[in-house]
């Protein structure tokens, strides 16, 4: 498959909840394992020289390391293989303590402590959005060869450092029922038009029978579900991965002409359409998901977490497809898709056995430990060295778009964040209230315009 990427360099960081009262000891256990020698090398900042050259020399590595996680199902991996085990297998005289944190949320909290306190785990985890919130106390990885070959990690790199190296690669899909699109008289749409267009014509085909039935399922009343639309749509729209970032640099994002003007200009036509069934703000993401997987609605935009719950509401999912959102304009426009590089291992400069903690990385991402764990996940891998061949529901969305253009996404660094809290600017929430009689997005987004221009002066920001 041919696939070009575009927006790559990503800078973004994310504003961390306050700490106040927040206690790591509270909300973690630890999992560790005896080593032959608990000797630690002496220092507090790491040192980011080069990894010892031969086998002999990294086998002799010696000391102790915090590895600290939330990921509930990698939690669960590392339980059931003993990852501590089989990592002392090549490295005896290490030792490893796996700190659970027990959510992304708290996690982030913690680090946040730890990072004053100057006691932050050897290796640690970051999203796309907080790799600059950590980036001064990240070593640089592009040395090691689980970086190099990681299909996503040089494009999150930051000042030409590679600072994490992402454990999955997360796509979006649309999934429908490829009968109920046959029996409808219609096809996969590959532009914005045609995909309301088909949308349209199968509210009217199915119904005329079913007053309840979804052309697209989408379950707004918990808001967060129209993110394909209100999230993506404005990156997709111009190929930006970066897009949040740059409206931070601007007083006026959402006049005409940007980005996400475009964007949402598209998303309000469609959510205005009679294709989301009587109450789209009456049912939540689990309702009607359910609804879909017994057929009682045609299209579902999620991401590849979704298919596991789908497959879990029916007995028979034999014409279940996928196919990417198709926000183009027209054939001849690239077809562009999302995609998110997720948990981005890294080391940190409070390490005081960075060669070590180096080494785990770099075994992490080896076929020693790496294979087995990235087909315990539904999700898709990052090593271009370990393949992981998609679902064969997933793989039929790549096959319909050979050519598409990656878009690496970014959620919005400091600036962004601080303009967004500083005016309450919710993009999820935003597109339910499309939803609600007598929305005017106009009115909505110069609202915005002067909100934003007001909180970037306040804010500071250039």
């Amino acid at each position: 498959m041919k696939k070009q990427i575009a927006a790559l360099g990503l800078c973004a960081a994310m504003v961390v909840g306050s700490a106040t009262g927040c206690s790591t000891a509270s909300s973690k256990e630890t999992e560790k394992a005896p080593a032959a020698d608990t000797t630690t090398a002496a220092g507090g900042q790491a040192d980011t020289t080069a990894a010892p050259e031969t086998e002999a020399a990294k086998a002799d590595l010696k000391g102790s390391l915090v590895f600290a996680i939330w990921d509930n199902n990698l939690m669960d991996y590392i339980d059931q293989n003993d990852m501590v085990g089989k990592f002392q297998e090549k490295y005896p005289d290490a030792e490893i303590e796996v700190e659970k944190i027990k959510d992304d949320s708290e996690y982030w909290n913690a680090m946040k402590m730890r990072t004053s306190a100057n006691q932050l785990p050897d290796v640690m985890f970051n999203k796309p959005f907080t790799l600059s919130r950590f980036k001064d106390y990240l070593v640089d990885l592009s040395d090691l060869d689980a970086a190099k070959n990681n299909e996503l990690a040089a494009g999150y790199a930051m000042d030409g450092k590679i600072l994490g190296v992402p454990m999955t690669a997360g796509y979006e899909y649309v999934f429908y029922w490829k009968d109920m699109f046959k029996e409808a008289g219609v096809t996969v749409p590959t532009t914005w038009s045609e995909f309301e267009q088909t949308a349209q014509t199968l509210q009217d085909y199915y119904g005329k029978e079913n007053p309840d039935f979804m052309a697209i399922a989408l379950g707004a009343k918990d808001e967060w579900p129209d993110y394909p639309y209100m999230e993506f749509m404005p990156a997709l729209e111009g190929g930006n991965g970066q897009n949040w970032n740059d409206m931070a640099k601007t007083d006026a994002p959402f006049s005409e002409g940007s980005d996400i003007n475009k964007a949402y200009t598209k998303v309000n036509e469609l959510f205005d359409m009679n294709v989301f069934g009587k109450d789209p703000l009456g049912m939540g993401n689990d309702q009607v998901t359910a609804l879909f997987a017994q057929k009682k609605a045609a299209i579902l935009a999620l991401g590849d977490w979704g298919l596991q719950n789908i497959q879990t509401g029916t007995d028979d999912y034999s014409e279940l497809g996928t196919f990417y959102l198709p926000v183009r304009n027209t054939t001849d426009d690239p077809f562009r898709v999302i995609v998110q590089g997720d948990s981005f291992m890294g080391v940190t400069t409070h390490s005081k056995n960075p060669e070590l903690a180096k080494a785990f990385v770099e075994w992490f991402y080896s076929e020693d430990w790496y294979p087995g764990y990235i087909g315990y996940v539904t999700s898709a891998s990052s090593m271009t060295n370990f393949p992981k061949e998609k679902d064969p529901i997933l793989a039929e969305a790549d096959a319909l778009q050979p050519d598409m253009e990656l878009v690496m996404y970014d959620g919005g660094g400091d600036d962004f964040q601080a303009i967004q809290n500083e005016i309450a600017f919710d993009y999820k929430k935003l597109g339910a209230q499309m939803f609600t009689e007598g929305f005017d997005l106009k009115t909505e987004l110069d609202t915005l315009n002067t909100k934003w221009a007001e909180a970037r002066t306040k804010l500071g920001i250039k």
